[in-house]
């Protein structure tokens, strides 16, 4: 079973956020990196764009696909993770820590309550 980590919330296309005041960090869940193998690159989306929630924060390419990684909330990209330039497998080794996507200031902070608290993802990803 892949590691839901408690404290974050989820969306069901596979996102975490982890708030820190009117900030969050993105980035794709364990479950999501297992699905897609061995991630090779992380196109880095500019600083100090405007998104929405839904919107396409950035595109992941593992050996296997190229997906789409959606913004669970609307705001300002506040920073993205540098480090996934040089090592893209850091989403694959640490999802929830080191190989974070995005930090973004959050424009609506109510869009959080539409995402599901650890204890429903978990039992989404059962089902």
């Amino acid at each position: 079973m892949s590691e839901v980590k408690k404290g974050y919330i989820y969306t069901e296309t596979d996102e975490w956020v982890k708030v820190d005041g009117n900030e969050v960090l993105i980035g794709i869940t364990d479950y999501a990196q297992h699905h897609l193998g061995d991630i090779v690159f992380v196109e880095i989306t500019a600083e100090g764009k405007t998104i929405k929630k839904g919107d396409v924060l950035t595109t992941i390419e593992s050996v296997k696909s190229a997906n789409d990684v959606f913004s669970p909330v609307s705001g300002k990209v506040l920073a993205m993770n540098t480090k996934l330039e040089e090592d893209s497998g850091l989403i694959n080794k640490d999802p929830y820590n080191e190989g974070w996507i995005a930090r973004i200031q959050l424009a609506n902070p109510e869009e959080l309550s539409t995402l599901m608290q650890d204890e429903d993802y978990h039992q989404y990803r059962k089902e």
